[in-house]
This record gives C-alpha cells, structure tokens and sequence, in this order.
C-alpha cells in the first residue's frame, strides 16, 4: 500500500475477550503515526476506523503492541496531536 501521509499497512489485532473457539471476535487496525521514524524510536500508533466507528482514539507504543493503550476523546487526541507538532 503506498501513501502520500505516511500511513503504514493496517495490521489486525483480534480482542484480548475473544475466545479460541471461533466466536464474536473484534479486531482493531493500528496505524503507525506519520511522526514516528524508520529507526525504532519513540512511535505511536493509533485505531482510525476504530475512532471513526465508535468516537473512542485508542494510541499505544508501537514497541509493545500486546501492553496497555490509552483510550482518549476527540479533543484529547486532537491535543495530542497538536502536542507531537510542535514538540515532534
């Protein structure tokens, strides 16, 4: 997939509260932040289609993927957003 922002391939992630048995499963697609570099250090993902569905941005460290995620409001994550702009 190639993208003028810099957006990663989507990588699913099946529910912690899914069981082995095949049943009612949710998934959430990460999507590495732009800002993040090439090289290993300090990135971020975050959950688009999982905020546009429900509202809710869930971020995490991309360098533990399977640790905790915050999960923030619209105005919380544009915040943060605003944040990583000016002090990237």
């Amino acid at each position: 997939m190639s993208s003028t922002h810099g957006i990663q391939p989507l990588e699913w992630v099946k529910s912690s509260y899914s069981g082995g048995e095949g049943g009612n499963c949710v998934e959430v697609a990460w999507v590495k932040s732009s800002y993040s570099g090439g090289e290993g250090g300090q990135c971020i993902e975050w959950a688009p289609e999982h905020a546009a569905a429900t509202g809710e941005f869930l971020v995490r460290d991309s360098k533990d993927p399977h640790g905790p995620h915050l999960t923030l409001t619209r105005e919380a994550f544009a915040g943060l957003v605003e944040f990583a702009k000016r002090h990237g």
